[in-house]
């Protein structure tokens, strides 16, 4: 924390928080008159990029009309508008929404949502939601229940409800007895010896980011890995919630994650960061019609916050779904994310990175201490922190995350704007691999 400041925040050892006065498109200018590159859009957020002036003006247009109704009492026309734009896009059936403000919130209400489902059709008994490690759906205790990432948990676990989990799809680090250098796709068949074993009367849901995200640094399944998982979960009557919080909107290059498994159809999608770019706090649950009017015909959803169905947040998130489209971001990121891989395949040649990974424009490098035995460094030596730095230094943002690896193992994230360029790219990625260079020199 800055001397000055009266602001506390995740703590972070020898981070100075550089002040940020202004940004646009895909840069960022600190107080000392730095311009940035956010190769990380944030926390992988700001999809259609900074400074865009017609969110702003659909944002103050809707606050000065109507800032704010009760979610619960009535509605308005943003909130509705926002319903029918999303449905049209996710791929869910008669798809329904629920307006929240981030993440976690999505996260929560997904899980409350898997439960009255399971009551309301006469199985009470389904409790449980089956998680996978690593993962990470949310910072909040009903959501950190079920997130596979020890480093968050630690000091919350005798706080947390007891959850089921499995191993994810995680080729680079897959031990599972079967995979080698081809996937038998074991971790599929975790899921179904687990609802075994827990009962399948006793569980509720199933829940997976498409593409996993911070936990484990933009890890693709393989390409029948969701349809196994689809019949399982249709076998034993389990939900399958897809976490798109951070896949969802474009980031892909498709509008959602799920999308790239054809023909594959969740019950219930949660989203958030790109759906309002990071212009307001903002997320959404999206499930199937009949589940939602199920739980309606039983007495209602018993769920909701302060700031549910927002619509000045859904006017944002209007104004994002129109700015993607008319300007063909969503394609743009598969293309430019294509370049963006092949680039990030060029480190290689450096001692350090062990595995480079993602789709469109979701992209990580995993760095190890040893390549040969893929021995990650130390937790105490902050490999992933001390890349981002260096790489600030150098005028770029990186996102910087690990502890995948048992609590330690570094990954350095990079999810940039949409409209980021192929030139930029390439001054991100040489950057990048200067960073990464000087900071594992030293260590």
């Amino acid at each position: 924390m800055a001397p000055d400041s009266s602001v506390f925040r995740r703590q972070r050892p020898g981070w100075e928080f550089p002040r940020a006065v202004r940004a646009e498109g895909v840069h960022i200018w600190d107080e000392r008159g730095r311009r940035l590159i956010d190769a990380a859009g944030g926390a992988l957020v700001v999809n259609v990029g900074h400074g865009v002036a017609e969110i702003a003006e659909a944002m103050a247009a809707q606050a000065a009309r109507l800032a704010y109704v009760h979610g619960s009492e009535l509605t308005s026309e943003p909130v509705e508008a926002l319903a029918r734009a999303l449905a049209a896009r996710v791929p869910l059936d008669d798809a329904r929404l629920f307006l929240v403000s981030g993440g976690s919130e999505a996260t929560e209400t997904a899980i409350k949502l898997a439960r009255q489902i399971a009551v309301a059709r006469g199985e009470p008994g389904r409790v449980k939601v089956i998680f996978r490690r690593p993962s990470y759906h949310g910072a909040s205790l009903g959501a950190l229940a079920v997130s596979g990432r020890p480093t968050m948990r630690a000091d919350f676990e005798p706080m947390l409800a007891a959850m089921p989990s499995i191993p994810a799809p995680y080729p680079y680090r897959c031990r599972l007895p079967g995979c080698g250098e081809v996937c038998s796709l074991a971790c599929c068949d975790a899921l179904a010896t687990t609802i075994e074993a827990e009962g399948p009367a006793t569980v509720a849901a199933f829940i997976a980011e498409p593409v996993i995200g911070a936990s484990a640094g933009a890890v693709v399944p393989p390409a029948d890995y969701y349809r196994r998982i689809r019949e399982t979960c249709d076998r034993f009557g389990v939900l399958f919630i897809a976490d798109e919080v951070m896949t969802g909107l474009g980031r892909t290059g498709r509008w959602f994650g799920m999308d790239h498994w054809a023909g594959v159809r969740p019950d219930i999608v949660t989203t958030g960061k790109g759906l309002t770019s990071g212009y307001l706090p903002g997320g959404a649950v999206l499930a199937r019609g009949d589940l939602v009017d199920r739980v309606q015909d039983a007495g209602g959803f018993h769920h909701g916050f302060t700031y549910s169905h927002h619509p000045v947040v859904a006017a944002v998130g209007l104004a994002v779904l129109r700015y993607l489209e008319r300007h063909d971001l969503v394609a743009r990121a598969g293309v430019t994310g294509v370049h963006l891989l092949a680039r990030l395949r060029g480190l290689v040649d450096l001692p350090a990175v062990g595995d480079v990974r993602g789709i469109g424009l979701m992209a990580a490098v995993e760095v190890v201490r040893d390549r040969a035995a893929r021995e990650p460094y130390p937790r105490a030596a902050r490999m992933a922190q001390r890349i981002q730095a260096e790489a600030l230094r150098r005028g770029v943002i990186v996102y910087a995350s690990g502890g995948q690896v048992e609590g330690a193992g570094d990954l350095v994230m990079l999810g940039p704007p949409l409209g980021i360029t192929t030139g930029q790219i390439d001054e991100v990625v040489d950057v990048l691999g200067d960073a990464i260079a000087a900071a594992t020199r030293e260590a």
